[in-house]
């Protein structure tokens, strides 16, 4: 009987680590300390949309390029001083990231509400559901309660988050690397639908591989010549660069992958039924698009008395 009576509070334990581990994050957690913090990041996020559609596009990658470097902890906003080096200039971010100006802004208005009370991290997590709404796409429920990091890692950022250049295998073994699966990755991928690219970013493809349909290919070189011009940008999604559908697709079963990764999915390897799929059924890719963003957003949160609230998203208390 004592065996028993042991065995099931080894059992209760263990049941309330995984509810600990699951519920340090919630979809409540501003509902009492600041309830209006989700409808002032919307409308901000809206504005700033309005103004400028690509910018939808700039905050989802905002939330991407920080959490795939040692989690969501807007790490990827602190801004480089004398004595610290954050992950702005990464390769993967430098002259590419950007979006941080409305980051202050709603951080701005949101401290204005409630002093303290709503991280950085929170907002970007926000922002990026939000901005793929407003552009026509998913929308999913963000939990909430990240905590802000007080240290950022160039290193990691020049090394986790995943180049242009890589191969089917390059993508999915970084993606692994975060906990994805294949398919995830693809869903995630359709990001592509939205925002542009630097001509640095997709020289190579259009001039040496041959995967590419030649108009497209002929366009896209009137814009990005052999040398020079290198932040010039194409939209990742030529059909509809401002509108979060299923585009994308359609674009890499048509050799119309602006990028090598992106051409990469649809190349005769394991991912070309998936990218069928979605191309056929929007809705199909939506569903899995917002579940692989929930999951995402979960990337390994400071969460309790970990990290701290920023005052300013640009620099620690």
């Amino acid at each position: 009987m004592a065996f028993h009576h042991f065995r099931l509070c080894l059992f209760l334990s263990f049941l309330i680590f995984l509810g600990m581990a699951s519920a340090q994050l919630s979809t409540n957690f501003y509902s009492s300390s600041c309830p209006n913090a989700l409808s002032t990041i919307k409308s901000a996020v809206n504005s700033a949309i309005n103004n400028e559609a690509r910018m939808g596009a700039s905050l989802l990658r905002l939330h991407f390029h920080d959490c795939f470097v040692n989690g969501c902890d807007a790490s990827i906003l602190l801004d480089d001083t004398s004595n610290f080096t954050g992950e702005k200039t990464a390769l993967p971010n430098v002259n590419s990231v950007r979006g941080f100006d409305v980051v202050d802004t709603i951080k701005s208005q949101v401290e204005s509400a409630c002093p303290g009370v709503v991280s950085c991290a929170d907002i970007l997590a926000v922002a990026a559901r939000d901005s793929v709404v407003a552009l026509g796409g998913p929308s999913w429920t963000v939990r909430l309660g990240r905590r802000d990091s007080t240290t950022a890692s160039l290193n990691t950022a020049n090394s986790d988050i995943p180049a242009p250049t890589l191969n089917l295998s390059g993508l999915i073994s970084s993606f692994s690397n975060k906990g994805f699966s294949a398919s995830e990755m693809v869903a995630l991928s359709g990001s592509h639908t939205i925002g542009q690219a630097r001509c640095t970013t997709f020289r190579a493809r259009i001039y040496n591989e041959t995967n590419i349909d030649a108009s497209f290919q002929s366009s896209l070189q009137a814009n990005c010549p052999s040398s020079g011009g290198d932040n010039n940008l194409s939209p990742l999604d030529t059909q509809s660069p401002t509108t979060f559908d299923n585009a994308y697709f359609t674009n890499l079963v048509n050799n119309k992958g602006l990028l090598h990764s992106d051409q990469e999915l649809f190349n005769g390897g394991s991912t070309d039924s998936q990218v069928n799929t979605y191309r056929t059924r929007s809705t199909t890719f939506f569903t899995d698009f917002a579940n692989a963003m929930v999951k995402m957003g979960n990337l390994s949160p400071l969460t309790g008395t970990n990290g701290e609230i920023r005052t300013n998203c640009r620099k620690t208390n």
